[in-house]
């Protein structure tokens, strides 16, 4: 992160299973973005990856908390979570692989995209898992100059 001072911090809580709040913090940010004037190609960016980080709150873990930090140039996100962790991270960044159990395939979340679209969207992505405790995913998004 940067030593300059944000325009803006965001933090909002995530809950694990609430698939009726899900993208809502994503959608957040999205209208943020837009009024503060980003190029709509950086904000879908960080809106996708935004997206994905806190998808895979509300499908895997118990709970979240999702913090961006929103600068003149760059965005930085963290969203750690409480959760069963990435027990093979290699295997999760496959694209196509899923833990996600049948009842959220059917309802058309878990197909296994999440971490390749973050690393593809993201221009630094940083991920702390403990199996049994939780994750912590860290994004940065810098404005090309």
């Amino acid at each position: 992160m940067t030593d300059e001072k944000p325009l803006l911090e965001l933090e909002r809580k995530i809950n694990g299973g609430d698939f009726q709040s899900a993208g809502d913090v994503s959608s957040e940010l999205k209208r943020i973005l837009q009024q503060i004037g980003f190029p709509p190609s950086f904000s879908r960016r960080v809106v996708i990856a935004a997206y994905e980080a806190e998808m895979n709150v509300v499908i895997h873990a118990w709970r979240g908390v999702f913090r961006a930090w929103i600068f003149p140039r760059s965005i930085h996100i963290e969203v750690d979570d409480e959760g069963p962790g990435i027990p093979d991270l290699e295997l999760a960044f496959q694209e196509g692989y899923s833990t996600a159990p049948p009842h959220i395939r059917e309802m058309g979340f878990g197909a296994g995209y999440g971490l390749s679209n973050m690393k593809k969207c993201s221009d630094r992505l940083e991920i702390d898992t403990r199996v049994g405790e939780g994750t912590k995913v860290i994004m940065d998004f810098f404005l090309e100059t």
